[in-house]
């Protein structure tokens, strides 16, 4: 096993570490193919050693035929010949380790590509297969089985079944895949599976790996007892509950799984990280945030929640809670690959439907692109004071908004393309980043980009902002930087403030926070500033703005 130089070996490291996302084929473009790749990641360590991160987390970088953006994995232990090669991977994370950067990686256990092996032998094997076991594979309804074998609902197409004639399979089956067709659901009920997932865990764990994101990781097990229950649409977050018998997701047993993977994870020194994704209900988190489970959970909340004191006091309180209930540390984020950029939200009027507005290439209604800046920047400020965990997605710290007009001939999303174009998709986060003021790609790489970035995009680019002592990358940088030598006790106080627009905390080394959401100018109390994510206005803090002290 490879040795982690310059990385403590602090067990607790993650509980209140700085972690930014890095969608691989959109982060720098090595060998201008237009396509970001592992080499990129490792040309621009520098930068990121710049923001004062504890770790970095790779999407999917596995070999895909990009039916979903790398999150259909068609070999789980290697890497996309487009992206680079395991020896690549290899140095990517020593140069990481070596500026006390530490790695996660994305692990798809839901379900595989249509191109992983295991799904090609289940494609020629026979019904009732030990190859077909792998899967989700049923018998039809009709007369001659011409109908899907239930009523279930996919993400990204109209059913969860794809008749098996459409992958070239020659009988009569039909195989479950709750998101595109190309995306099969693995069967959990199988050993097999479960010894599979253990194998790649530890292939990863082996290389250094120092943590993993668990995707879709409340899917995982599901109702396949006959005759198989009727849902007609996506269960909803109630629904599910804290009684753990849903049908497709959040049910009991996938409890069991992680409970064997952290068994794993703690047979190594310091003991492996990993943070679920799951879209359950907030009092079902502490479940998967277990120190017996994966030990800590994304709490989306922050990404829909409006830029309003009560709302975010409200949630800050309910996650602190929560956590507290299995010893874990919260999660705050404001945005990922797979959400409408934070900044885009924030200028947005609240009362706009962003599916029409995106759908419109964001013409419909105005975007105040200089306020939703400064109230992300607000935003990341509060959380980043807040105890726990930080996840950042790559561009927002460029104050980045959410590209908006990509021509329909370019989109990649299968949200679009197979949602009959009711929803634009996820593409408009997903633009290559902007590195350089010009340039074919803004400096991603020589040869263009795989999606198109806007002209807008210089202003936003890391060279436009570099020297900007009020840019968005600038308060990045000194933010994260304080971070690190403000890291107290999990534990926040709070204070009046007398204006229902403004939340004031404290944490137990005397570290103040003050927000001012959206009302007058507020007062700047006594003590000293340690950084504003905006100007003051004669000694007072301005509507989207968030202030730290030391008292």
């Amino acid at each position: 096993m490879p040795k982690s130089v310059g990385l403590s070996k602090d067990k607790n490291w993650w509980r209140q570490a700085a972690i930014y996302q890095i969608y691989p084929r959109s982060f720098a473009d090595s060998n201008g193919d237009g396509i970001g790749d592992l080499k990129g990641v490792t040309s621009r360590i520098s930068y990121l050693k710049s923001l004062s991160l504890d770790a970095v987390w790779l999407s999917p970088f596995y070999p895909s035929a990009l039916s979903d953006g790398g999150y259909d994995v068609a070999d789980y232990r290697d890497v996309d010949p487009r992206l680079g090669t395991l020896a690549d991977f290899d140095e990517l994370l020593a140069e990481l380790h070596k500026v006390g950067i530490r790695i996660f990686v994305d692990i798809v256990p839901n379900h595989s590509s249509n191109l992983h092996v295991w799904f090609k032998e289940a494609i020629e094997a026979q019904p009732g297969s030990k190859a077909r076991n792998r899967y989700i594979f049923r018998d039809g309804k009709g007369e001659n089985g011409e109908l899907p074998p239930t009523d279930w609902v996919s993400h990204f197409a109209p059913s969860a079944w794809t008749h098996e004639s459409v992958m070239g399979g020659k009988g009569n089956q039909w195989y479950m895949h709750w998101f595109a067709p190309e995306q099969p659901d693995f069967n959990w009920d199988n050993p097999e599976v479960e010894k599979e997932f253990l194998k790649t865990l530890e292939f990863w764990a082996d290389r250094g790996v120092d943590g993993f994101r668990i995707d879709v990781a409340h899917a995982l097990k599901k109702d396949l007892s006959e005759p198989l229950r009727s849902l007609p649409v996506f269960e909803t977050l109630e629904e599910r509950g804290n009684k753990g018998k849903g049908i497709l997701a959040d049910r009991d047993e996938v409890f069991k799984i992680y409970k064997q993977w952290r068994k794993l994870f703690n047979q190594y020194d310091p003991p492996r990280v990993a943070v679920a994704e799951a879209f359950v209900h907030p009092e079902r988190l502490p479940l998967y945030a277990s120190t017996k489970t994966l030990g800590q959970c994304f709490d989306f909340r922050f990404i829909e929640t409006p830029f309003e004191a009560a709302a975010y006091k409200e949630s800050v309180q309910d996650a602190l809670e929560l956590a507290l209930k299995n010893k874990s540390s919260c999660t705050w984020t404001l945005s990922n690959h797979d959400q409408i950029r934070h900044a885009t939200k924030m200028g947005l009027n609240s009362a706009v439907d962003r599916r029409s507005w995106m759908l419109s290439n964001g013409t419909s209604h105005p975007l105040d692109m200089a306020s939703g800046t400064q109230n992300a920047l607000a935003a990341t400020l509060f959380i980043l004071a807040l105890p726990g965990s930080t996840y950042m997605y790559q561009g927002e710290e460029l104050g980045l908004h959410e590209v908006t007009d990509i021509p329909a001939s370019q989109i990649q999303d299968p949200q679009y393309l197979r949602n009959n174009k009711m929803d634009k998709g996820r593409d408009g986060c997903r633009v290559p980043l902007p590195w350089q003021k010009s340039g074919s790609s803004f400096g991603f790489g020589t040869g263009g980009a795989h999606l198109p970035q806007p002209s807008w995009f210089a202003d936003y680019s890391v060279e436009a902002e570099e020297n900007d002592p009020n840019s968005a990358l600038s308060i990045y940088r000194i933010a994260l930087g304080l971070r690190k030598s403000l890291i107290t006790e999990e534990k926040i106080k709070w204070h009046k403030s007398g204006n229902s627009s403004v939340l004031h905390f404290s944490r137990p080394n005397g570290w103040h926070c003050i927000t001012n959401f959206r009302g007058e100018s507020y007062p700047m109390p006594k003590g000293e500033i340690l950084i504003s994510s905006h100007p003051l206005t004669d000694g007072k803090i301005p509507a989207g703005t968030t202030v730290w002290l030391k008292k």
